[in-house]
C-alpha cells in the first residue's frame, strides 16, 4: 500500500474502556494471528530509555535536519542516531551507488509530501484470514518538492554530508505538520519494544506520554494510542501472550491507564537511573584538552570577525583575518624552525574561538614542518568537542609550493582527522612541482586534496590573489591566517595589505631576544622620498586576556586600495592546475622544472 495512506488498526479508532481494549488485544493475538506464519519481527533498536534520555538538543537537531538550510556534515554514528528522528519527513527516492574508489555512497531523498496523492484501488488487496481491516486516510500529495542529497564517506574517517538538491530551498510546510501526518521510526520502535515486552498498547501509550516535553522534542506531539497498536500489530498477531499494564499503573474508568497514587512515574525512574548530572556527564565525555572561552569575552572580538552568513566580496575574495602571537620585541619564535609558546591559556582559548568562526585556517609550510600542528578547533561545542559533526572546525590550508610537507598517518593533523576532531588539509602547490601519486591518494583517503596553481609573480612566488580566489571558488568564505613569519610579513607589506580584512594580534609580556623570527614588513617607498611606515591600523581596540594583551584593528581604506601588481607570469609548458579527483596521474605527476624554483613559504 502507498505510504501516502495513513494506516490505522480497525479497532483503534474508538476510545472504549480498558476491558474492551484488552479483549481486542487478546482476541487479535489468539484468534487473528497469522496462521502458520514463519516471518520474524525485527527486534526494535530503541527503548523507553531513548525517549526519556534523548540525545542532547534533539529538538534543534530535528529542525536542522528538516530545513537543511546549509550543508550539514555529521559523523556516521551521528547520522545513524539522528536520521531516524526525521525519516517521517524524508523518503529515499533512489541510490546512485558508489564512486570508483568505493568510498562514496550517494542517496537521494525527497520530502514525503512530494509523492502524488494516493489513489485507492478499485479492489483492495485481500487481508490475511482473521486480520482486521485497515482504515486508509487519504493524504494529499504533490505539495512539497524539496530534495536533499546524502553522501556517505568511508575512508580515513567516516562521515555523512547532507545538502540541498535542486532549486526548492525550503519546505512549504513546517515540521509539526509532518509529525502530525506520520510518526518517525524512533517513536514506532519505542512503542513496539514495550509491547514486545508484554505490555498493553494503552499502557505503553500512557507511559510514553508522561513526559510531554521529551515526547514533543522527539517528534511525538501527535502520538496516539492507535500508533502504538499499529506499531505492534504484526508482533501481536504472531504471539499469543497475555498483555499487562506497567507496574505502578492501573485502569481508571473513563480515563484509561493512569499512574497509581503515591508511585513515581516510570519516566522519572528511567531518567534517574541513567543520568546522574547532565552537566557533569557532558563534560566527562569531552576530550581532556578541551578549551572554554567565556561569552563575555567574545563581544570584544565580534566587530572584527566575519559574519556567520559571510559572502565572497565583489573582487571574488573571502574575508581574511590575520592573527598571530608575538613577543614585545615583535618575535614569533626564538629561532627559525623552533616552536615557541607565547600565548597564555586565555589567549590560546581565544585563538581557538577565532578558528571556530572561520571556514579555513591557513599557514605556510615552514610552520607546518616546525610545529606539526593539529590545525583544528578544541573549543567546547566544536565538532569532536561536544558539538555536532564538524561544526566549528575550519579547513586547514597549507601553502607548500614545492611539496615539502610529507604527510603520514602519524602526522598530527591526520591523526586529528582519524579521531573525528578536525578536517583534512588542502595543500596549495606551485607550477612545475609534482609529488608521488601515493601521497596524493593518501591525502584523498582522509578527505583532503592538493590544489595546484599556475598564477605566480616574477620571482615564481604564488600570488595571494590567486590563492584566495582559489579558496573562494572551493566555497571558503572566510580565512584565518596564522603564520608563519614569511606569510605574515608578506601580507602586511604594502603590496598585499589590501587583502587583509582585519588583524587580531596577541602580545605576550616577553622578550625573546635577537636571532628569532621577526614580524617586520618592509617600509613603503614613495618615489625618491624617505621611507614611509609600512602600515598603520585603524579602529584599534585593546583588551587583556590573562597576562597577554590583544589588539584588534583594520587596514585603513587608503591602504586597502588595490596596489599595482607585477605582471602575471605563466609558466611555459606546465600541467593543468587543480589536483583533484577529475585529473588523473597521467597529466599531473610529470615534473616540469621551471627556470628557478618557487620560494617555499
Amino acid at each position: 500500500m502507498s505510504e501516502n495512506a495513513h494506516d490505522e488498526d480497525g479497532n483503534a479508532g474508538a476510545d472504549t474502556s480498558l476491558q474492551q481494549d484488552e479483549h481486542v488485544d487478546r482476541e487479535q493475538a489468539d484468534q487473528s494471528g497469522l496462521q502458520g506464519s514463519t516471518s520474524t519481527i525485527k527486534a526494535p533498536s530503541r527503548t523507553l530509555r531513548d525517549l526519556f534520555n534523548p540525545p542532547k538538543n534533539i529538538a534543534a537537531i530535528r529542525q536542522q535536519l528538516f530545513e537543511v538550510a546549509d550543508k550539514i556534515e555529521l559523523h556516521t554514528h551521528e547520522f545513524d542516531l539522528y536520521w531516524p528522528y526525521v525519516d517521517n519527513v524524508w523518503v529515499r527516492q533512489h541510490r546512485a551507488g558508489s564512486d570508483k574508489s568505493g568510498r562514496y555512497r550517494t542517496d537521494y531523498y525527497a520530502c514525503r509530501l512530494q509523492r502524488p496523492t494516493y489513489t485507492p484501488k478499485a479492489v483492495d488487496k485481500p487481508r490475511p484470514e482473521g486480520a482486521p481491516t485497515r482504515k486508509k486516510h487519504i493524504r494529499e500529495g504533490g505539495k512539497c518538492h524539496m530534495k536533499v542529497k546524502v553522501v556517505r564517506y568511508e575512508g580515513g574517517y567516516q562521515g555523512v554530508t547532507i545538502a540541498q538538491l535542486g532549486d526548492k530551498t525550503e519546505h512549504l510546510h513546517d515540521l509539526d505538520m509532518m509529525d502530525k501526518i506520520k510518526r518517525s521510526t524512533v517513536l514506532m520502535d519505542i512503542a513496539r519494544s514495550e509491547v514486545m515486552n508484554g505490555y498493553m498498547p494503552a499502557s505503553v501509550y500512557a507511559v510514553m506520554s508522561e513526559d510531554e516535553d521529551k515526547l514533543v522534542a522527539s517528534g511525538g506531539r501527535h502520538l496516539k494510542r492507535e500508533d502504538v497498536r499499529n506499531a505492534s500489530q504484526a508482533w501481536r498477531q504472531q504471539h499469543k501472550v497475555p498483555l499487562r499494564v506497567h507496574e505502578g499503573y492501573r485502569y481508571d474508568h473513563g480515563n484509561g491507564i493512569v499512574r497509581q497514587d503515591g508511585t513515581i512515574s516510570l519516566a522519572q525512574t528511567i531518567t534517574n537511573a541513567h543520568v546522574v548530572d547532565p552537566v557533569l556527564a557532558y563534560y566527562a565525555a569531552l576530550p581532556p584538552n578541551t578549551l572554554t572561552f567565556p561569552e563575555e569575552n567574545r563581544t570584544f572580538l565580534e566587530p572584527y570577525l566575519p559574519r556567520k552568513d559571510a559572502i565572497i566580496n565583489e573582487d571574488g575574495l573571502p574575508h581574511v583575518t590575520l592573527t598571530y602571537a608575538t613577543s614585545m620585541d615583535s618575535m614569533l619564535s626564538l629561532a627559525p624552525g623552533i616552536q615557541t609558546v607565547l600565548s597564555g591559556p586565555q589567549s590560546k582559548a581565544m585563538t581557538h574561538y577565532l578558528r571556530s568562526r572561520h571556514d579555513a585556517i591557513l599557514i605556510g609550510v615552514r610552520t607546518a614542518l616546525a610545529d606539526d600542528p593539529a590545525l583544528n578547533c578544541r573549543l567546547d561545542g566544536a565538532g569532536g568537542y561536544g558539538g555536532l559533526g564538524w561544526e566549528g572546525q575550519p579547513r586547514p590550508v597549507v601553502i607548500d609550493p614545492a611539496g615539502r610537507w610529507l604527510l603520514t598517518p602519524q602526522t598530527r593533523v591526520i591523526r586529528t582527522v582519524s579521531e573525528g576532531r578536525g578536517k583534512a588539509p588542502w595543500i596549495i602547490m606551485a607550477p612545475g612541482f609534482a609529488i608521488d601519486p601515493s601521497r596524493v591518494e593518501m591525502l584523498r583517503y582522509y578527505g583532503g586534496k592538493h590544489l595546484g596553481l599556475t598564477d605566480h609573480d616574477e620571482r615564481w612566488r604564488l600570488r595571494w590573489e590567486a590563492i584566495l580566489k582559489a579558496l573562494a571558488a572551493e566555497g571558503i568564505r572566510s580565512v584565518m591566517i596564522e603564520g608563519g613569519g614569511m606569510v605574515i610579513n608578506d601580507l602586511l607589506s604594502p603590496q598585499h595589505s589590501h587583502l587583509v580584512s582585519s588583524v587580531i594580534i596577541t602580545v605576550a609580556p616577553t622578550y625573546l631576544g635577537r636571532g628569532g623570527v621577526t614580524v617586520s614588513p618592509a617600509p613603503k617607498q614613495v618615489g625618491s622620498s624617505r621611507p614611509q611606515p609600512a602600515l598603520c591600523f585603524k579602529d584599534v581596540r585593546w583588551q587583556t586576556f590573562g597576562e597577554d594583551a590583544v589588539m584588534c584593528g583594520r587596514i585603513p581604506a587608503v591602504e586597502r586600495q588595490i596596489q599595482p601588481q607585477p605582471p602575471v607570469q605563466q609558466a611555459p609548458s606546465r600541467p593543468v592546475s587543480f589536483f583533484n579527483s577529475s585529473i588523473g596521474p597521467q597529466n599531473v605527476f610529470q615534473r616540469r622544472v621551471p627556470v628557478s624554483e618557487p620560494t617555499a613559504q
